[in-house]
């Protein structure tokens, strides 16, 4: 084996800011990350998975909710997270995309999403009620949030 970057990493144990449940499509990540720096979460433990928040809404298979609890309590287990920011974003093939299941409409798609993001965040109140939960739809305009007590980030 041989060395091929040299690059040095802060030792020390952290908590984290927040557990960020989002989608793994890229095209994302950097609204993700000023979505993050806006809510003043340097240290995120991102848990990115196809659909992101979709798996503790509306899952395909059981499995894929409680693979989800289990990576945000381990976060909060191991890194003393008190904070879960859940995303869904437009254009998501774990939804149908945009042009499929909603035609185009992008208010149908937001409406839903929204549903979706409630949903997700009533059971995670259920399972987690000492976490605080935030929920947010990202679009190729910006991010959107679902609680009114936010700021709106239009």
């Amino acid at each position: 084996m041989r060395k091929i970057l040299d690059f040095h990493s802060p030792r020390a144990w952290y908590q984290c800011d927040a557990a960020l449940v989002t989608c793994f499509d890229s095209r994302f990540d950097p609204i993700s990350s000023e979505l993050l720096k806006q809510l003043r979460i340097a240290r995120p433990d991102t848990i990115k998975i196809a659909g992101g928040s979709k798996s503790l809404a509306s899952p395909e298979e059981e499995f894929h909710r409680t693979f989800v609890l289990d990576q945000i309590r381990k976060s909060i287990r191991l890194h003393g997270t008190r904070r879960v920011i859940l995303t869904l974003h437009s254009d998501c093939g774990g939804y149908g995309r945009l042009s499929g299941r909603f035609q185009g409409d992008a208010q149908a798609e937001m409406a839903h999403c929204l549903e979706e993001l409630e949903r997700a965040k009533q059971f995670l109140g259920e399972a987690l009620p000492a976490v605080e939960v935030e929920c947010f739809f990202l679009n190729f305009e910006g991010a959107w949030a679902v609680d009114d007590s936010r700021p709106d980030l239009s």
